[in-house]
């Protein structure tokens, strides 16, 4: 038979979760395929690529969403349990839930407002085909993969301990080339002490110094207002450098970013967003699991 598409695996997903024990997608996989249907033979067909089976890759899209919409814990790497919110669901909806279903919930709204308000992801692919051409098309469906996967880094880096984030920071700003061919980047605070969590040296003498502070907030909290960006101000100056970046997972309010553009210093504030996003970009904390190649007639070869 045909594999479902992932919005009709979300409800056997959450079936299959239900209970006390976390389960890992493989254990999910193997209890959703006899209930579908799904043969053994199913669950060999590859995706395009060749690098990952089709049911595998819908049952983890599948997961994504609903992790996405609050109905999923996480509270193991790689394993789920149901959330009340899940529990609820599962009940009230006892023959499918899809993408309409999870649109009731705030967090799965932001999460897929971040796609810029393109809904190609709402679309079949050939209605994706019949508008776009095959390079928009493909360009389409990986910039939605990446939206995904940043709103998955976005939920792993909250679920670390503080430290983890200035770390992470450093080695984004190595990735992206800071520190210079030396990587003269330095862990150098510790959380919750208000200084500077690291700093990047520009030269090997030290004279060309960007201070580094890294501040983990959970996605309901406040803005990050004026008086926290003050703070990294003052820790710059005891640092004597004026030159920062402020990596955070929450927001900046409007005062916080208008103070940094007026206080006289070069200041970049990274937000939650922009954070997951040049994770992905630079491939920090990522991994390529397909590629892909468009092809098109090479004109040289029929020319006479």
């Amino acid at each position: 038979m045909a594999i479902p598409d992932f919005q009709t695996l979300m409800r056997p997903v959450l079936v299959a979760i239900e209970g006390d024990e976390p389960k890992s997608h493989a254990q999910i996989r193997d209890v959703v395929a006899p209930v579908l249907n799904v043969s053994d033979e199913d669950r060999k067909v590859m995706l395009p690529s060749g690098k990952q089976e089709l049911f595998t890759n819908r049952v983890a899209w599948a997961i994504t969403h609903m992790t996405q919409a609050g109905l999923l814990d996480r509270p193991q790497r790689g394993r789920y349990l149901l959330s009340e919110r899940g529990k609820k669901v599962l009940n009230e909806h006892p023959d499918r839930v899809d993408m309409s279903v999870l649109a009731q919930f705030p967090e799965y709204q932001e999460f897929r407002a971040r796609k810029k308000q393109k809904e190609v992801g709402e679309k079949s692919l050939d209605a994706v085909s019949d508008e776009l051409s095959p390079s928009e098309a493909v360009g389409a469906i990986v910039e939605e993969s990446y939206d995904l996967l940043a709103a998955e880094l976005l939920d792993r880096i909250l679920a670390q301990p503080p430290s983890f984030l200035e770390t992470l920071a450093l080695k984004l700003l190595g990735a992206m080339g800071y520190g210079g061919r030396e990587g003269l980047l330095e862990h150098t605070g510790k959380s919750g002490d208000g200084g500077l969590d690291g700093v990047v040296r520009q030269d090997s003498l030290g004279l060309d110094l960007v201070g580094v502070q890294a501040k983990r907030y959970d996605k309901d909290a406040a803005p990050i207002g004026r008086p926290v960006i003050q703070g990294f101000v003052g820790a710059l100056q005891g640092a004597q450098t004026s030159r920062g970046v402020f990596v955070t997972t929450g927001r900046f309010a409007s005062t916080a970013r208008d103070f940094a553009e007026s206080v006289g210093m070069r200041l970049r504030l990274i937000d939650g967003k922009e954070l997951t996003k040049l994770m992905v970009q630079y491939n920090v904390g990522v991994q390529v699991r397909e590629t892909f190649e468009l092809k098109q007639v090479d004109e040289e070869t029929f020319e006479e």
